[in-house]
């Protein structure tokens, strides 16, 4: 989805509340994630990043006030991914291809990579659309994370409410994409347990044939009618089983899985200890309250920790890579 435009109306597809809750669940023997440890209060002096790189021009201020004329890119001891820049703001092109370059998989090994926009309160929608929330820098992104990936995963209801269509990939991206391997034009896998999906959708129209992932339990009948325009697949008896589902991504070498909600969607990947990574947007606004968040459903039994990789600026937005412990 490329803001609202013909490639997907919205920006990340994060959902809305007809998201279907019901459609993913996590295999009950998965291994749960431990806690991991907490990081101590930051002393003075002692902060993690040590600035940050400016997609475009960034705001001279921000930039003369963190960093010295002419200071070089850096990585600090903690292995994030910064850059300095200068008193005008202005630090040349970041390659974006290098900062969310995704590591080699062995056959059937799977990645799973989630990108979400957010509002400086953790608002991922405004007025049920996650558009809003993203300007040029953040579309930018969101196209690459899609043209590396295998996959795109998302739930049922986020493609009913944000109307999702194929992945435009253009033709020199495609290019680079069957030299590395990968398909020309990644599919959009569908998570469903109930598969309310209309086949006359416009994603079932794509040169590309989406994947849906289900269960035994769906309406037979709703199979056979998506069967006709999608490769179903069935995951778990009466629920989807999300570990199974990347299982059988990875089996289809499938395994770059970028994942764009819902939240529902979402919460079940992280708590399941199924999430890798995490792209997440900050919009510098407040929604203010009862929107949405990242993630939806039961609590969980512990926090999932993450591990900040690396930290881009353009106008004001933050385009923070988390990877998990």
């Amino acid at each position: 989805m490329d803001g609202a435009g013909p490639d997907n109306p919205g920006r990340h597809g994060n959902g809305t509340a007809r998201h279907d809750t019901t459609t993913a669940q996590h295999n009950n023997g998965t291994a749960r994630r431990s806690p991991g440890r907490r990081s101590g209060p930051v002393r003075p002096g002692e902060n993690r990043v040590a600035g940050v790189r400016h997609l475009l021009s960034g705001n001279a201020d921000v930039a003369a006030s963190t960093h010295s004329a002419g200071s070089a890119d850096v990585t600090d001891g903690a292995g994030v991914t910064t850059g300095a820049g200068t008193s005008s703001g202005a630090v040349g092109a970041v390659d974006l291809d290098a900062c969310y370059r995704l590591p080699p998989l062995a056959a059937g090994q799977v990645h799973v990579r989630s990108n979400f926009v957010s509002s400086v309160d953790g608002a991922t929608e405004v007025d049920g659309r996650s558009g809003a929330l993203g300007g040029s820098a953040d579309r930018r992104v969101f196209r690459l994370l899609r043209w590396l990936a295998d996959v795109v995963l998302v739930g049922a209801g986020t493609v009913v409410a944000e109307d999702y269509g194929p992945v435009i990939v253009p033709p020199d991206r495609r290019e680079r994409r069957v030299a590395a391997g990968q398909d020309a034009v990644p599919p959009v896998a569908v998570v469903s347990a109930a598969l309310r999906l209309d086949p006359s959708a416009r994603l079932f129209a794509a040169p590309v044939r989406p994947l849906v992932l289900t269960c035994e339990a769906a309406p037979p009948a709703r199979r056979k009618a998506l069967a006709e325009v999608a490769d179903v697949l069935v995951c778990g008896e009466r629920r989807v089983d999300t570990a199974v589902a990347l299982r059988a991504l990875g089996e289809r070498g499938l395994g770059r899985v970028l994942c764009e909600g819902g939240p529902s969607l979402h919460a079940d990947l992280a708590d399941a200890g199924l999430l890798d990574e995490l792209c997440v947007t900050i919009a510098p606004l407040l929604a203010g309250p009862d929107h949405l968040r990242m993630v939806r459903g039961r609590r969980w039994q512990a926090p999932l920790t993450m591990t900040l990789s690396q930290v881009l600026e353009e106008d004001g937005n933050l385009f923070l890579r988390y990877l998990r412990r």
